[in-house]
């Protein structure tokens, strides 16, 4: 079985701790992926407008390029690239007339009828190594580390896409992720809300509150962290820290990390493999504070 790997645009310049741990972790546990070539944006966002197939496009040549690659499945990190190339892929499975039409736009293509299997990486830890099998990896146990798994918009909806093989059941992709790591997930009541999405950069002050909501309820339940996979979340609920405290009374400054960060701390990787420097300084110092990793991580 051959699998391709697909990137996307933020995981090759803001969110290279995404990414970078990712594939250190990948390598520690001997799963071999292939990036795709000449791969595009997926177009970041699945339309929701039932004729506007032109948008449908850009994911399709990628699941293409997949395909044209020899692989059987294509994977992927950002929770909202693998919502629209999911998407795109069950679409061009069930739909014959829509199928024809968006062939017809890619002229220089071979016909698509969703050869390629599209899986999240979550869903590709499980399928290859298992849950009990990736605990039996894992040199340094998150013990005593509460987490609040956070799936947001795109990794549980719609329910035909939903990771973990979800059918409108209580999540558990997230937490049977966590629980194997060591560390401990615990709910909260925005795990499935919206972070503010982009309406943080069109309407800062209703994005904000947006992402106060979740904050809040990750600081009632309390956790120390949040975990998710989503960079436009992991800006929202991270980055944008500082803005929320001064528009949300009560938030206070809650570590956010990329799931494949506490992966590669998990299985005793190198700290440079997570690139800290990247998320905001509360994710480190907690993770030095309970000693599971020994040195801070440094620029490279």
């Amino acid at each position: 079985m051959k699998i391709s790997y697909y990137p996307g645009c933020t995981l090759k310049t803001k969110a290279k701790n995404l990414e970078d741990s990712a594939l250190a972790s990948l390598a520690a546990l001997g799963i071999e992926v292939e990036e795709l070539e000449r791969w595009n944006c997926c177009g970041a966002v699945f339309s929701l407008a039932d004729d506007d197939l032109i948008h449908q496009v850009a994911p399709v040549r990628d699941l293409i390029r997949a395909r044209d690659a020899g692989a059987d499945k294509l994977t992927t990190l950002c929770a909202q690239c693998y919502n629209v190339l999911a998407r795109a892929n069950r679409l061009m499975r069930e739909d014959e007339e829509k199928r024809k039409t968006i062939n017809l736009f890619m002229d220089e293509e071979v016909d698509y009828h969703g050869e390629v299997e599209v899986v999240h990486y979550l869903d590709l830890l499980r399928e290859t190594v298992g849950w009990d099998g990736l605990r039996e990896r894992v040199t340094v146990p998150l013990e005593g580390m509460k987490v609040a798994p956070f799936y947001g918009c795109s990794l549980l909806r719609p329910s035909e896409v939903a990771i973990g093989g979800e059918d409108g059941g209580a999540p558990r992709a997230l937490q049977d992720f966590l629980t194997a790591l060591g560390a401990t997930p615990v709910k909260f009541s925005a795990s499935e809300e919206c972070c503010g999405a982009y309406e943080v950069l069109v309407n800062p002050v209703e994005g904000l509150k947006r992402a106060g909501v979740v904050l809040s309820s990750v600081q009632e339940s309390g956790a120390d962290a949040i975990v998710l996979s989503c960079p436009l979340c992991e800006y929202n609920l991270g980055r944008k820290q500082p803005e929320i405290q001064a528009a949300v009374a009560g938030v206070r400054d809650i570590p956010v990390f990329y799931f494949t960060q506490l992966l590669a701390v998990a299985l005793g990787l190198d700290v440079t493999a997570g690139r800290f420097e990247l998320n905001i300084p509360s994710a480190l110092k907690l993770l030095r504070d309970r000693k599971y990793i020994e040195a801070p991580a440094t620029q490279v």
